[in-house]
């Protein structure tokens, strides 16, 4: 194989995205999609050969070695195709089009996602990795088929596009669809047979986090207690917390885990992972006051600043499961490294403590993980393993990093800006609070525009996407929270203009449901909706239950009418799923459907105060909302009682009467 890098960059050297300039020094002569890309491809008679990837993604950096870097097979691929690299972390959207369609004819999908398209992007073939050899044959299969059956080809696009059409289909079902707790029980309890009671996460040997579903199940444990819902929690948390998918050195998260125990993980560590998990970790702290958790956020926190906070507020993406070329080189250690850092008389407590083996628990290395609950340490061995995580620490800090994809979206940093709020609530911490508004400045400052459009991404001064549906819908949910926080109504008014202007650019024309990507950008080849809970809650779950939320704080009913008319639509699919799980945040919706928020409205001088004792508690359904003014909102309206503060606990606009404690407060909600 001749592996080499060009002397001329390709087209990718105009992007800020750190994974396609990864590429802009290949043979294969790269575009990035846009319409330039497609009008060359239609001028020249080419099919497109899209390569879909990111970063931190390992087995796209082994392609990558194999075949992008080859000049046989960069050759074959610039002759006879217009070969185009996305970053599916800045175009979710073309990313989506391409992985249904991988999905559609193998019945999986994953990355790096390689796509041959027809010029104008219409998708005929999709798979993921394969090695150099089988990678040459099927690109020679397609240029003889361009050559000699075009036809077929054309057929084949056709019948595919129409499978994409119909993926995501909606149509408005009858207004008359109710929902009903006897049903609720049923998805709860379907939901928790789905969960690995003994190691935690769902049932299988890969375990993701998916910190949405323990959303939904603390809710479910907190209202149903007779349930197993707290256990399957705990169960996964605390397996979690112990496992290798956590940095035992200085916090943080892996993507997944490759083995059932949580110990072998996928070494990369994204931001909208541990985003979320601060705040699953913060809410489940209300709920259990468990130390562990608080201690766990404080680490994570802890590393995210120390790693992916840019100078202008924002934070970076991820960092790479590699480093110097080799998967979790920067993590691991040999026993004999361990034994020259460790003081002499602790070692062998700091082996049991850790899991290590001599010749390696994980290929002739050491993944440090714990299999004993941190609290049963005595005051010495807490001293010990902080120090022990310094000293590695320190030393880890020696060896070259892995490799960090320092670009900032808009939609990962609302994430981390509701974990920061959550946190708040748990904790107390100011701090907390204050880079949670300092996030807010940031989208705010670099990817706000006047007229309310976002844009996704920033890196080096430069913001060039035009923001998709998830980039809306998870700040907006992060001004609701910061309302929440802090009482200033702008927040509010911020999200509802958000809203309005998602309204107006993504609405579907089929249904109430909400298109990906705005009216604004060029069309796909399908207008696709985002509607399946992932790793991160899908965009339309998430505007369903913002419009819920918005529509009781500020008394709009067409706000409920669409969160309503979206959750029926969803709700034969919730139903009869046997892994509702896949629709998590959707359950959380239906859940408040059927147990109505409670409306905190907090008034008087001390008004922060209370709330902040009040939101440190855990609450399965509650908006809050106040100030030491009533302000504008209607629920507030002649609430104020001269220089005393009531705390008047509502459903549906209905107020039980007024009184001065939290704790009545709190008896009062359940």
């Amino acid at each position: 194989m001749k592996k080499e890098t060009s002397e001329q960059p390709n087209a990718l050297i105009n992007e800020t995205s750190p994974y396609l300039l990864q590429h802009a020094y290949n043979p294969v002569d790269w575009h990035a999609w846009n319409e330039n890309s497609i009008e060359k491809a239609k001028k020249e008679d080419k099919l497109l050969l899209i390569s879909i990837g990111y970063s931190s993604c390992h087995w796209c950096h082994v392609m990558e070695h194999e075949s992008f870097e080859d000049s046989t097979v960069a050759a074959l691929m610039n002759d006879s195709f217009i070969p185009i690299k996305v970053d599916r972390e800045e175009r979710p959207d073309v990313d989506d089009i391409y992985m249904t369609a991988c999905n559609l004819i193998n019945g999986s999908g994953g990355w790096p996602l390689n796509a041959v398209a027809l010029p104008d992007g219409r998708p005929i073939w999709a798979g993921t990795y394969f090695p150099k050899d089988q990678w040459i044959k099927i690109l020679e299969q397609f240029k003889e088929l361009k050559q000699n059956d075009y036809q077929k080809l054309v057929s084949s696009a056709e019948k595919l596009v129409s499978g994409l059409r119909q993926v995501d289909a909606v149509v408005d079902v009858s207004d008359d669809v109710e929902f009903n707790e006897e049903e609720l029980k049923s998805i709860g309890q379907t939901f928790i047979s789905t969960i690995d009671m003994v190691k935690g996460g769902r049932k299988g040997n890969q375990k993701f986090p998916l910190p949405n579903n323990y959303e939904f199940l603390l809710k479910y444990a907190y209202k149903y207690p007779d349930s197993k819902a707290l256990e399957a929690v705990e169960t996964t948390l605390n397996a979690m917390i112990k496992g290798g998918i956590y940095d035992q050195i200085e916090g943080g998260w892996s993507r997944y885990t490759v083995h059932n125990e949580w110990m072998v993980p996928h070494f990369e560590k994204m931001l909208y992972d541990n985003g979320q998990l601060v705040e699953l970790y913060s809410e489940a702290f209300k709920l259990t006051k468990n130390v562990n958790y608080q201690s766990v956020v404080n680490e994570s926190v802890q590393f995210i600043q120390e790693n992916w906070k840019d100078d202008t507020g924002g934070y970076y993406s991820s960092y790479d499961a590699d480093s110097e070329g080799e998967e979790g080189k920067f993590y691991v250690w040999t026993y004999d490294q361990l034994k020259s850092i460790i003081p002499a008389d602790q070692f062998e407590f700091f082996v049991q403590y850790y899991n290590v083996e001599k010749d390696g628990n994980w290929e002739e290395r050491n993944i440090l993980y714990i299999d004993r609950d941190r609290s049963e340490l005595d005051g010495n061995q807490i001293e010990w393993v902080t120090n022990w995580k310094k000293l590695l620490k320190d030393e880890r800090a020696k060896r070259i990093y892995p490799g960090l994809d320092d670009k900032i979206l808009c939609s990962w940093n609302a994430l981390l800006l509701s974990g920061y709020t959550k946190a708040f609530e748990a904790f107390g911490h100011k701090e907390y609070r204050d880079e949670a508004i300092s996030i807010w400045e940031f989208i705010e400052t670099y990817l706000l525009q006047p007229d309310m459009r976002l844009n996704r991404n920033y890196k080096d001064g430069q913001s060039t996407i035009n923001a998709f549906l998830d980039d809306y819908a998870l700040t907006i949910r992060g001004l609701i929270h910061l309302y929440q926080i802090t009482f200033e109504e702008k927040y509010l008014t911020l999200a509802d203009q958000m809203t309005t202007y998602v309204l107006e650019h993504f609405s579907s024309s089929q249904s109430a449901m909400f298109n990906f990507t705005s009216d604004l950008d060029p069309p796909l080849v399908a207008q696709k909706s985002e509607l399946t809970d992932g790793v991160i809650p899908s965009s339309n779950s998430v505007m369903a239950r913002n419009l819920y939320h918005l529509g009781l704080f500020l008394y709009n009913e067409e706000y409920v009418d669409r969160a309503k008319q979206m959750l029926r639509n969803m709700k034969n699919t919730i139903v009869e799923s046997k892994q509702p799980s896949f629709y998590s945040n959707w359950c959380n919706l239906y859940f408040e459907m059927i147990h109505e928020p409670f409306e905190v409205a907090i008034i008087g001088p001390e008004a922060s105060n209370f709330r902040n004792q009040m939101l440190s508690y855990y609450h399965s359904n509650a908006l809050f909302l106040g100030g030491e003014q009533e302000g504008n909102l209607k629920l507030l309206e002649n609430k104020l009682q001269g220089e005393d503060t009531y705390i008047y606990v509502c459903v549906n606009k209905s107020c039980k009467l007024p009184v001065q404690e939290p704790e009545k407060a709190i008896m009062l909600m359940n």
